[in-house]
């Protein structure tokens, strides 16, 4: 959000006065157990600091707990502090902090009703385990889809991206975290009105802080393996130009495909690190060739041919591409056996190479380079489409299609690419990207 756009900034005040609304009857002087609302509150705004410092996350169960054991205006109160207070990497600092503000209120406030009508607070009170699961299931799935919902339509009007897509996305990948978090706050909300009382509650945040250190030594992992497809990318960018934002893009393209095709995610990401890194071998090319605006000799587009193998030796030693390497070799493989560098044919090559075969193929049409101007995204479809069975693998173009058909092509722009991205197949007539 550098540089937040005004319908973000309303966005923002709006949630913020949403949460206002939520917190109503405590202004009005509607009493509350304000001594538990306090602990929950100091205990979330050092929790969050931590987390935001050393883990990967931030203590969500203590937010739940709230939600659980308090009434919906208290337990909407417990994250303000946390929120308020925490760290801003990028400005405006005070439009973040109220905006995290505001959705951890609206979202907390939301669950603790759900929990509350569905008697949650009754069982919990009788620490009647099973009886409280149902409400606070249910509140669980209301606090993800309130965040995911909120975080959707920031992204939308902020950056531009499909509400629906996000939305759905962000559901999905918090629901299983925000379920074990849920069943820690449930546990706090036990104890915390059993007889061992509160300070008991607080010890299950033990093993939750241990869950967070190894959920960030994952994620940290995770992040040293970004850097690395990084620092390669960056290389490839400052010796080719045009391969800036093209990696990127290819490597979304062979997400599409991989996802279409039903395969796990930990696919899906090895396709995507492919797909990004399926030009690295270019770093082993004279710099004056793939620079070259005439057409190439012979021996010049031999000698530019044999980039998929300098690929192939360049991430030898990155042992988490694991397949992606297969691709990085294989991608200019054709399905009749045209292809280089070994003439494969059809199944011969790896299913990986097939798929960023298409992404690339996808790309270099609806992008502009020095001998061609990018072709609207129905129009590079089509071209797939004539070529599949020929050059590509016929169920890698059909998955393309119907994706991009079914959502539209939204590629990521990089912050180096000034240009308008390449049309969705709503809209043909629109230019394409200018590299």
């Amino acid at each position: 959000m550098e540089g937040v756009p005004a319908r973000a900034r309303g966005y923002v005040a709006g949630a913020a006065l949403a949460s206002l609304l939520c917190l109503a009857p405590l202004l009005a002087g509607r009493r509350a157990p304000w001594w538990a609302v306090a602990l929950l509150a100091a205990v979330y705004a050092g929790g969050e600091q931590i987390a935001r410092r050393r883990f990967a996350g931030t203590p969500s169960s203590v937010l739940l707990a709230g939600a659980f054991l308090l009434p919906p205006p208290a337990a909407a109160l417990v994250p303000l502090t946390g929120a308020l207070l925490s760290h801003v990497e990028q400005g405006p600092s005070l439009v973040r902090r109220v905006w995290r503000a505001a959705r951890s209120c609206l979202a907390v406030w939301a669950a603790a009703h759900t929990h509350t009508a569905l008697g949650g607070q009754h069982a919990v009170a009788a620490a009647g385990v099973p009886y409280a699961l149902l409400p606070a299931g249910a509140a669980v799935l209301v606090l993800c889809a309130v965040l995911a919902v909120l975080d959707g339509g920031m992204f939308a009007l902020a950056e531009g991206l499909p509400p629906r897509k996000v939305c759905r996305g962000l559901f999905l990948r918090s629901l299983a975290p925000l379920a074990v978090h849920g069943l820690a706050g449930l546990m706090m909300a036990v104890l915390w009105r059993s007889p061992y009382g509160p300070v008991a509650a607080l010890l299950v945040l033990f093993p939750m802080g241990v869950s967070w250190w190894v959920f960030a030594q994952y994620h940290r992992e995770r992040a040293a393996h970004r850097a690395t497809i990084r620092a390669l990318v960056q290389a490839v960018d400052i010796k080719d130009g045009y391969t800036r934002g093209h990696s990127e893009r290819v490597g979304q393209a062979s997400m599409l495909i991989a996802r279409e095709l039903g395969m796990d995610e930990g696919r899906v990401e090895v396709l995507r690190f492919a797909g990004i890194l399926h030009d690295v071998g270019k770093l082993g090319v004279p710099t004056r060739l793939l620079r070259k605006d005439g057409p190439l000799t012979p021996e010049e587009r031999r000698v530019i041919e044999l980039h998929p193998e300098y690929g192939h030796e360049i991430t030898r030693g990155i042992s988490f591409l694991g397949e992606a390497r297969s691709a990085i070799l294989h991608h200019h493989e054709r399905i009749d056996g045209s292809g280089y560098p070994y003439g494969l044919a059809g199944r011969q090559i790896p299913e990986p190479a097939r798929v960023v075969a298409v992404a690339d193929a996808f790309d270099a049409m609806t992008s502009t380079r020095s001998y061609s101007r990018a072709r609207p995204v129905r129009t590079a479809l089509a071209e797939l489409e004539r070529c599949a069975g020929t050059q590509f693998d016929p169920r890698m173009v059909a998955a393309l299609v119907r994706v991009i058909e079914r959502d539209g092509w939204h590629p990521v722009v990089t912050a180096d690419e000034t240009h308008p991205t390449v049309p969705a197949p709503t809209a043909p007539d629109r230019p394409g990207v200018a590299r």
